[in-house]
């Protein structure tokens, strides 16, 4: 089959086995180049075949020689349609994984079910010992309650009063005004249902009571800030609420480890390309301001140099540098004051017509295809593959 990029809205629905194998095997030769870190050597990764929780995993694999279970819920291909990029994902970590040694499984299902969290709770008994981190990098549309079988759902929107600003549709490169509604209660509560830590904690509870966490585990949670620009969108929107339910889990969780001397933090990323953020109004467009901005510095990461930075210079070598809330600032380069204020005096003037002077619109695009195994120069998209 031939294999090319289809779109339905915001989302791609097609996927390339090549070219996703290729996604991770440059963010291994990557990590692999800059070196070994003496770190967590049982890990977890809840919500590991995308973005941060598989970059995670691959630094844990290659840079602390780490054995790893990666939980997530991806679909197979059919005869017509192919697998989600995640699948492709997990099946080439897989591959280098087994070159790199060490116990490495993928368990495909519903982390936010009962039955999943037993049956990693038996691989980790049977085949790993004990955990000394656990990532938690879950993202969903919805969740169903494993206890009352209710499901919630979450939304983009603001919170208190209907929300005006410019997003960029990174397809057509077009800037345009968009307008977003204010959530109800019910959307709130939803989104911080399936978005916030509830299930992280779950999960830590029933790791502990199967006795399967080391002293002194780790356990970490991802999430956004970003720019007082996209606030009404993000920080103060409904996704926001949920971030914020994340600390609040935190600190309950880092006192069910307490007798463990175990320690649980989130961890404030960098804005990046990622099949949510694209979706996010107002959001694409600051990610594209802000890319030619820390470009044009010398101080862009993507996932794989985040996550590597993360371990090596804050889980695992020098200090967490927590900022007032207890949260790991990873986010550091993109808060900076320099970097915030040239892209507030890009938002001002940027337009349809000068986006591509102003921002990084097509670097946006080029990093949103090669989430699903598009874009990469070595690779022959004119061939047929099997899915």
């Amino acid at each position: 089959m031939r294999i090319e990029p289809k779109f339905r809205g915001f989302i791609c629905t097609a996927a390339h086995p090549i070219g996703c194998e290729e996604n991770v095997r440059e963010q291994i030769e990557y990590v692999k180049s800059k070196g070994e870190i003496e770190g967590a050597k049982n890990v977890l990764i809840i919500g590991a075949s995308t973005g941060y929780g598989l970059a995670s995993r691959i630094v844990a694999t290659f840079s602390t020689g780490a054995n790893t279970l990666g939980i997530s819920f991806e679909k197979e291909a059919s005869e017509k349609r192919t697998a989600t990029p995640g699948w492709y994902n997990n099946k080439a970590f897989e591959k280098f994984a087994k070159e790199q040694g060490g116990f490495h499984k993928s368990i495909n299902g519903d982390a936010f079910s009962n039955e999943i969290k037993a049956e990693a709770i038996d691989e980790i008994k049977n085949n790993m010992g004990k955990i000394d981190l656990v990532i938690y990098s879950l993202a969903s549309p919805r969740r169903k309650d494993p206890v009352s079988g209710e499901v919630y759902s979450s939304v983009l929107k603001t919170i208190g009063e209907d929300f005006k600003s410019k997003t960029l549709d990174f397809h057509s490169f077009k800037i345009s005004d968009v307008e977003v509604e204010r959530a109800t209660e019910e959307e709130i509560q939803g989104t911080i249902k399936v978005m916030g830590g509830e299930d992280w904690k779950l999960w830590m509870e029933a790791l502990k009571e199967a006795d399967v966490l080391k002293e002194g585990v780790r356990t970490l949670a991802y999430s956004y800030i970003g720019s007082e620009l996209t606030y009404p969108m993000y920080n103060n929107g409904t996704i926001g609420m949920a971030k914020k339910d994340l600390d609040e889990k935190s600190n309950e969780i880092n006192l069910m480890l307490k007798d463990l001397k175990g320690e649980a933090y989130v961890s404030v990323n960098k804005g990046l390309v990622t099949q949510a953020s694209s979706a996010i109004p107002v959001v694409s467009l600051y990610i594209s301001i802000m890319f030619k901005v820390m470009k044009e510095k010398g101080i862009h990461e993507g996932c794989i140099e985040q996550c590597y930075r993360l371990f090596s210079e804050r889980l695992y070598g020098g200090e967490l540098a927590l900022d007032e809330a207890g949260r790991i600032r990873i986010d550091d380069l993109e808060m900076r004051e320099d970097v915030q204020q040239e892209i507030k005096d890009i938002w001002d003037k940027v337009n349809s017509e000068n986006v591509k002077e102003y921002s990084d619109a097509e670097g946006f695009r080029e990093d949103f295809l090669k989430l699903f195994g598009f874009g990469f120069e070595n690779i022959d998209y004119t061939k047929d593959v099997e899915i």
